[in-house]
């Protein structure tokens, strides 16, 4: 398959025009970052989202890789002296790499197996007459097997002899890539994937599958990986079980019908010991394996929808910020950040058990809060964030008189792990890693995007069975879902960390340090330009990157919006065109002034020398310069008084923020220590198959209390209403 095949299969796949995905892989071909394609190269791809272009990029992969399996397996068979035009043509016509590797498999290098052994002992012709394949005037299978006796080749009788046939009986069998196909099919079609305890003492998360069977075709994804986690962990002993009978008709109905009728009972018995000891649990691991893959795709997908939402989170701006990292015998440890993220100071209070300082505690955050005129107090959702919440709603209600303080619980996940890492050493050298959590607390409130991105985000906290998956696979989402974000919302270049940089289309994580050691030895940024002055960013470097990075108060105003420097020069002749002088909100009189343009529209492009999506973007930044869309979001609910599990009655409606979404529901912090579940059956009147279809992680959703477990620490939410 050549790439003019590829193309015009991949757009046939996923419904696009084949031009678009010549030039869109053309693009990634030039090392074309997937953010800079989408945003900055639209008429080449048709205005393609970043989704379709990822889409193209790893079905693109993904047939390369298979036609270089071709090419090699192709030459393997041929160096073998066995490629018959017949098989040259299957290989050919294979469209999935499974379809090649199962025409290989018979010609594929492989240890010594019973049927090898039987080979050398000269019994392959004895094999091929109990099938048809040669010819031979004795009916009688024992008569037949005697004349393969010899003692020299360990062949000491006729039972022996035919042993050795029904051997490599079932090694074709088990090698015929229709065979195989058929099971496959079957097994994926009716089977069962079946669990059972072993011996196990005391409670576990897995007892509803001690004896528990679901069709392979229709089991959802968290049930694969709970079935793996119980198997990995030993409390459960998992397989797939299949008719036997059905599978031993299918392959009868393949290979049956050129053998003899007077040899048909040995060639059986040989199918029977092929499914048994070969296909079938060929069979079963490849299901395993595709189930997990499936399973693996589906929690991938929902963690990276997750931490998108998490990450393009509204930032909380201007708003001078203490954050608690609380704790029992080792103290809270706080910390307070001025409007820009700046550390002020830090200190370790222990409000309670053992020390119970709780006044003293409880005086020191007040003090704080005086000497910096704080607005908000961030605390982290871990062990005692309950009691050190009672301990600043009393505060607040104590200083309500004087000043306008509120708070906010934050999930700590990765704190501790941003902590320990190169990254926080690098900005708190003179702090030791326990006193470095709290900043990020007080931050993730402050700028989510900013401060995340430093963490790896398989910590953050918002997956399924996260530790369970293909790591590979998550990281590479994961990144793409980082790289996403940033370059979404856009950077600003004059105070952006290294941690934040590096994820901005064309830099790396040594031309991040480049930019911030710049900054430190130039000063401040005053426009795009002078990027090409640091080391390791040239032209390519720069053509990526230059878009996604804001400058708010440089020489040229353009560089506070998304419009890429390439077309400057065409906004610069808009701007002129119709008279207007001033940059900012321009956008606005531009709208109105092309509704009364008497010009056709493709003139007016020509003579820009741009192409329609970018005149509409140049249009849609002049109109809000510098602007994050992660503004428009509902901010964070922030509280003033504590609300415990105790207080709530069922009936009981709430305010909540949606904390992680998953295949059965979503979890919503209510403001008390458990968060709520509210079960996918409880989102909506009508049928809701997938929860993201309905809210999204950071969603603020009104949900009603329908059962309280104190005991279990369990609360159940709805967002029916009455």
């Amino acid at each position: 398959m050549n790439d003019a095949a590829m193309f015009q299969r991949i757009a046939e796949e996923l419904g696009l025009n084949p031009l678009q995905v010549k030039n869109t892989v053309a693009l990634l071909d030039d090392a074309k970052t997937v953010p800079f394609i989408a945003r900055y190269r639209k008429e080449h791809t048709g205005s393609l989202d970043e989704e379709q272009i990822r889409a193209i990029e790893e079905r693109m992969h993904y047939l390369r890789a298979m036609e270089a399996r071709r090419e090699t397996i192709l030459h393997s068979i041929e160096e073998q002296g066995k490629l018959t035009p017949e098989l040259k043509a299957r290989i050919e016509a294979a469209e999935k790499m499974q379809e090649l590797e199962d025409l290989y498999l018979p010609y594929k290098p492989k240890k010594r197996t019973r049927a090898t052994v039987a080979r050398e002992k000269g019994l392959e012709p004895l094999a091929e007459m109990l099938c048809g394949r040669r010819t031979t005037e004795l009916n009688d299978p024992i008569a037949l097997a005697e004349t393969f006796v010899d003692a020299e080749k360990e062949v000491p009788d006729a039972n022996a002899a035919l042993q050795g046939a029904r051997d490599i009986i079932a090694e074709w069998a088990s090698e015929d890539a229709d065979i195989r196909n058929d099971i496959r099919e079957a097994t994926f079609r009716d089977g069962l994937l079946i669990s059972e305890a072993r011996k196990v003492e005391g409670r576990t998360p897995f007892e509803m599958y001690y004896e528990f069977s679901e069709p392979v075709s229709k089991i959802v994804p968290h049930r694969i990986l709970a079935l793996n986690r119980g198997e990995k962990e030993q409390v459960l002993r998992v397989s797939v079980a299949t008719d036997e009978a059905a599978m031993l008709h299918l392959m009868e109905k393949r290979f049956m019908p050129d053998v003899p009728a007077s040899f048909s009972e040995i060639v059986r018995e040989a199918l029977t010991d092929s499914y048994k000891r070969l296909i079938g649990p060929s069979m079963e691991r490849e299901v395993r394996n595709a189930l997990t893959e499936k399973a693996d795709e589906h929690a991938i997908e929902i963690f990276a929808k997750n931490l998108k939402n998490l990450l393009l989170q509204p930032p909380v701006r201007g708003k001078k910020i203490i954050g608690i990292d609380p704790g029992f015998r080792t103290g809270c440890k706080v910390a307070v950040i001025d409007e820009t993220g700046k550390y002020l100071e830090g200190a370790t209070i222990y409000p309670h058990p053992p020390q119970n300082q709780y006044l003293k505690a409880k005086s020191d955050v007040r003090r704080m809060v005086e000497k910096y005129d704080a607005d908000i107090i961030a605390i982290g959702n871990g062990t005692a964030s309950r009691e050190t919440e009672q301990m600043v709603a009393e505060l607040i209600s104590d200083v309500k008189a004087e000043r306008q303080l509120e708070y906010i619980i934050v999930s700590e996940a990765g704190a501790s792990v941003y902590s320990a890492s190169r990254v926080a050493r690098e900005e708190f050298p003179d702090l030791e890693a326990s006193m470095r959590g709290n900043i990020s607390i007080a931050r993730r409130l402050q700028d989510p995007l900013a401060e995340l991105v430093k963490i790896d985000p398989k910590s953050i906290g918002v997956g399924l069975y996260q530790h369970d998956v293909n790591q590979k696979r998550l990281s590479e989402s994961l990144a793409h879902v980082v790289e996403s974000c940033v370059n979404a919302v856009g950077v600003n270049l004059n105070t952006a960390s290294a941690s934040l940089l590096r994820h901005i289309s064309g830099l790396t994580s040594r031309t991040a340090q480049n930019i911030v050691k710049y900054r430190d030895q130039h000063g401040k940024f005053v426009n795009r330009q002078q990027l090409k002055q640091v080391e390791g960013i040239g032209e390519i470097a720069f053509e990526q990157a230059a878009g996604f990075l804001r400058i708010p108060d440089g020489d040229n105003p353009l560089d506070n919006t998304s419009i890429h420097p390439e077309s400057y020069e065409a906004t610069q002749k808009l701007l002129a065109k119709f008279h207007i002088d001033d940059i900012n909100g321009s956008g606005s009189v531009l709208r109105l002034k092309l509704k009364t343009f008497k010009e056709n529209l493709n003139t007016l492009l020509e003579e820009l020398g741009i192409g329609e999506p970018t005149f509409r973007d140049i249009i849609t930044n002049l109109e809000k310069p510098g602007l994050d869309p992660r503004d428009n979001l509902p901010k964070p609910i922030l509280k003033s008084d504590v609300l415990k599990a105790e207080d709530l009655k069922e009936g009981m409606w709430l305010k909540g923020t949606v904390r992680n979404v998953v295949d059965f529901g979503a979890f919503v912090d209510i403001g008390v220590k458990q968060d709520g579940l509210v079960h996918v059956s409880q989102m909506a009147a009508r049928y809701v198959k997938n929860p993201l279809e309905v809210v999204a992680v950071g969603d603020i959703v009104n949900v009603k209390v329908v059962s309280i477990d104190l005991e279990r620490g369990r609360i159940g939410l709805s967002m029916k209403k009455d």
